[in-house]
């Protein structure tokens, strides 16, 4: 899919250089959080990926633990924990 673009527009309007170190691509790809010693589970879709992390689309976030295994349909499970949230999404960061 897309690479998201070098420059981004904040809530003013203002245009702003983009400030992650990688580059995320755009994807939608289904993934599973599992944590509590594989006894709890969520689903949820990637939005968009890079190599450091993910931003995961959920109905509702305040159920998803701090850290947590994080398996991407059609690739293997890696240790991940979240950098930030907002109602609906999860910026995660691979811990591995």
């Amino acid at each position: 899919m897309d690479t998201i673009r070098e420059k981004s527009i904040g809530l003013d309007g203002e245009v702003f250089a983009e400030r992650r170190a990688v580059t995320r691509r755009r994807v939608l790809k289904g993934a599973t959080l599992s944590f509590n010693n594989g006894y709890g589970a969520l689903e949820g879709l990637v939005r968009n990926e890079s190599e450091r992390g993910v931003l995961l689309n959920f109905g509702e976030t305040s159920a998803v633990p701090s850290s947590f295994d994080l398996t991407i349909k059609g690739s293997h499970a890696r240790s991940a924990r979240v950098k930030w949230r907002d109602m609906t999404r999860v910026g995660v960061e691979f811990a591995d």
